[in-house]
This record gives structure tokens, C-alpha cells and sequence, in this order.
């Protein structure tokens, strides 16, 4: 077994990386001061690592009992949010996510406990979940004044369906684990002492399968979803001027305070 983090990470959260097994890579998001929050280490660190991978199987998980938060939105300076929110959020961000669902062997996301926002949606870029019980999910975009990506959204629709994702980002619904388990969001269920050996044993079958096979059956799938869900270009330009004007609003500024601040928004709809 090899281990150890990105070098690029010693300030903030860290991307840990070891090989518990023959075939199987993982990674271990620690940022555990701020619940497993996504910070611009993490994100570079796995836009960088996954194609640097060969493992047949990589699992991603969290350090105890977390996953992650979301992104750390709670370092964003507010004298610059407006015209740096796409860089500093959404760049880093899209490439990290595209760098997980891009990895051509299948990908296990191990969730010991919550996964928040865009910690939910870097779940949801593996093939497989699996959650300890005593875990729990939301979308918090709403609270935030953030019109979310139809990427993104795309992705909870594919694993949920339409009814189920409108609960998650209109609603604003925090689900537990069983409810996740029911919806699809997660396919097995496991006792939290027991979850690292659950991630790995399936981990370790996927790994000792055909690779061809494996990472031929990955691309087909991915092929048949992306081909039913291609939007006409200027639909795909108007969704994209929401999202960046949300991120110009000055409610994803009061958003983004009230985080911080621990205190409810004080929305003014622009």
C-alpha cells in the first residue's frame, strides 16, 4: 500500500491518496476543520490526480464521519464575488467533476456522512454510492441565491428523477440516508464502522473483473444518458447567463454572509 497527499495541498484541505488494495486507488477528501468543505486544493487535486490514475476502481470518501460540505464558500471575499464568483466557484469546480466522471474504469463514492451541495453533486459524478447510515444529503442552493448549473441539475434529474430533484433544490429538502437509499441516490446502505470495508470489497470485485469489459460497459452507458439529454445551443447559452447573473446578484452576496455569518439572509431579489 502507497499513500500521501498532493503536494499542492499543505494549506487548507488535502486530497489524500492510498492504494488499499491491487487495482484500487482512493481518495479522501480532509478538510475536517470546515466538515469536509471543497476548497480550491481539493478541487485542483482532483482535476489533476484522476487522470493521472490506472487503478480499475477508485473510491472517494471523507475523513470519519463526513464527505463534504460543499464548496468553501465561506473564503470567498466579498469585494470580488461578483466578478470572480465564476473562477473562483464554478471553474475549478466543473473541472474537478468532469476529471471524476471523465475516469474510464468505474468510481465509488463512499459517504460516511453528509453530503451537502456541491459535496452531494461530486458524489454523484462516481458510478456507485454507498452511505453509512447515519448519513444525510441536501441541496442548499436556494438558501444561498445561486442559480445551480443544468449540468448539475441534469445529473440529480438522470440519478433521481424530475419530482425527487424539485423536492432537493426547490424545497430544499435534507434527506437521511434511508430516504437516499429508496430514491436510487445511493445503492447499498452500511453500518458506519463497517462502511470503509463495504467501499473496498466492492471496490476489490469491480477491480478483478475484465477491463475491457469494465471500461468499455462505462463508456456505452455514459453514451445512451448523454444522448437523450443534449440541449439545442441557445437554450444551453440562456441557462448558462442565469447562472453567471446569480453569481453578479446581490443575493448570492447576502448568501454568501449569511453562511458565513451564521444568520438568516436578508433577501432583496436582485
Amino acid at each position: 500500500m502507497s499513500s500521501g497527499s498532493d503536494p499542492d495541498s499543505r494549506e487548507g484541505g488535502r486530497l489524500l491518496f492510498d492504494e488499499p488494495a491491487p487495482g484500487v486507488a482512493r481518495l479522501t477528501i480532509s478538510n475536517p476543520g470546515k466538515r469536509g468543505a471543497l476548497d480550491h486544493a481539493i478541487l485542483d487535486s482532483f482535476a489533476r490526480r484522476m487522470p493521472e490514475l490506472d487503478a480499475r476502481c477508485v473510491i472517494v470518501t471523507g475523513v470519519n464521519e463526513t464527505f463534504s460540505a460543499g464548496y468553501d464558500i465561506g473564503n470567498l471575499p466579498d469585494e470580488v464575488l461578483a466578478s470572480e464568483a465564476e473562477k473562483l466557484v464554478a471553474q475549478p469546480f466543473a473541472a474537478a467533476i468532469e476529471a471524476i466522471a471523465a475516469y474510464p474504469f468505474p468510481t465509488i463514492a463512499a459517504l460516511g456522512g453528509h453530503a451537502i451541495g456541491g459535496g452531494l453533486e461530486l458524489a454523484l459524478a462516481c458510478d456507485l454510492r454507498i452511505a453509512a447510515r447515519g448519513a444525510s444529503f441536501a441541496m442548499p442552493p436556494g438558501k444561498l441565491g445561486l442559480v445551480y448549473s443544468h449540468t448539475g441539475i441534469a445529473k440529480f434529474i438522470e440519478v433521481v428523477g424530475a419530482a425527487r430533484t424539485r423536492e432537493l433544490f426547490l424545497a430544499g429538502r435534507r434527506i437521511d440516508a434511508q430516504t437516499a437509499h429508496a430514491w436510487g441516490l445511493v445503492s447499498l446502505l452500511a453500518d458506519h464502522d463497517r462502511l470503509d470495508e463495504e467501499a473496498l470489497d466492492r471496490a476489490k470485485q469491480i477491480a478483478a473483473d475484465a477491463p475491457l469489459a469494465q471500461r468499455g460497459n462505462k463508456r456505452v452507458i455514459d453514451a445512451v444518458l448523454r444522448a437523450s439529454g443534449e440541449l439545442d445551443e441557445s437554450t444551453e447559452r440562456e441557462l448558462n447567463e442565469l447562472r453567471e447573473a446569480s453569481f453578479a446578484s446581490e443575493d448570492f452576496r447576502e448568501g454568501v454572509r449569511a453562511f458565513a455569518e451564521k444568520r438568516a439572509p436578508l433577501w432583496r431579489g436582485q
